[in-house]
């Protein structure tokens, strides 16, 4: 019996999805398939009964559920405290973030952060390329922080209720497209006409959750999709190359916007704010966690970082 084959099971018992669930442990859903069933056959029983849609777990596997949590705590345990022993003198914070508070907004903060006291040893923890990835390494205390965009709208949000968590400032998301001669959107957002280029994100990633109920579900655009990433940073790239407009993180924009090299698509009114957020494991895996964290809620909120009018 293999951990990760446990740790497929609680990510499938969460979802009930295996595709929410491939996605999340960062594998095809093929490999999730075989290996649940490499651990019903280790178990010598089903533990999941794929009759139903969405799936649900047998009787087996609902009894099997509390025992396999315990046992990848316990495992996970193990090696934390290992690596605390004998590597204490050489703590280093892990971070799972994503790739547009890397650029934009990480810098800024730990400056500040350490701005009135001893500097910190930081990195960041291997990205998922789905959201809902990023959050499980905090439930798998895999990683001492996590620092994301939050909005309610997200599933994976609303299950971070219970975690502590710091409010660390907002920024608004903004349609963008590069020019035409004139300097008006070479892609413009309209509810009528012919559908719009539109740069998307991946179906797993914050922004391709929170745009739908944010924006679409409110005003039927036209949009025809040329373009899927998960990063913030490829849209606008794609954008400015004039492939069509994308939603993306103000910040990330804001020197472009101000330059020419690119324009709003969009009308204010379609803008979302999304806050960002920090949140940390119930267990604490190192003792600078726990003073970086003292620390961050001494900085509080962002409020003077760079934005447009």
């Amino acid at each position: 019996m293999e951990l990760k084959w446990l740790e497929d099971f609680l990510s499938l018992s969460h979802f009930m999805n295996f595709t929410l669930a491939a996605n999340d442990r960062n594998i095809t859903q093929s490999a999730l398939s075989r290996r649940i069933r490499q651990l019903e056959e280790w178990a010598g029983l089903p533990l999941i009964d794929r009759s139903t849609y969405p799936v649900r777990l047998t009787e087996a596997g609902q009894s099997f559920l509390p025992r396999a949590r315990r046992a990848v705590d316990s495992i996970v345990a193990l090696r934390e405290e290992t690596r605390q022993r004998h590597e204490a003198s050489d703590e280093i914070l892990s971070f799972a973030t994503m790739s547009t508070l890397v650029l934009t907004f990480f810098p800024v903060w730990m400056e500040r952060i350490e701005a009135n006291g001893a500097p910190f040893r930081t990195r960041f923890a291997e990205a998922y390329s789905s959201f809902s990835g990023n959050v499980s390494k905090l439930f798998r205390n895999e990683c001492d922080f996590l620092l994301t965009y939050a909005h309610d709208c997200v599933p994976a949000i609303r299950d971070l209720a219970d975690y502590p968590c710091l409010t660390l400032g907002s920024e608004r998301v903004i349609a963008i497209s590069a020019p035409d001669n004139n300097g008006e959107p070479l892609h413009r957002l309209t509810l009528d006409g012919e559908p719009v280029n539109y740069l998307s994100y991946r179906d797993s990633s914050f922004f391709a959750q929170a745009l739908p109920k944010a924006i679409f579900e409110k005003a039927p655009f036209r949009l025809n999709t040329v373009y899927e990433n998960a990063m913030s940073a490829a849209l606008k790239a794609m954008a400015m190359a004039g492939h069509g407009l994308a939603w993306i993180p103000e910040s990330l924009a804001v020197n472009e916007i101000r330059s020419g090299q690119l324009v709003r698509a969009a009308e204010p009114e379609h803008d979302i704010t999304v806050e960002i957020r920090l949140y940390r494991s119930y267990r604490l895996r190192c003792k600078s966690a726990g003073h970086f964290w003292k620390r961050a809620e001494e900085v509080g909120i962002l409020t003077d970082r760079v934005s447009l009018p």
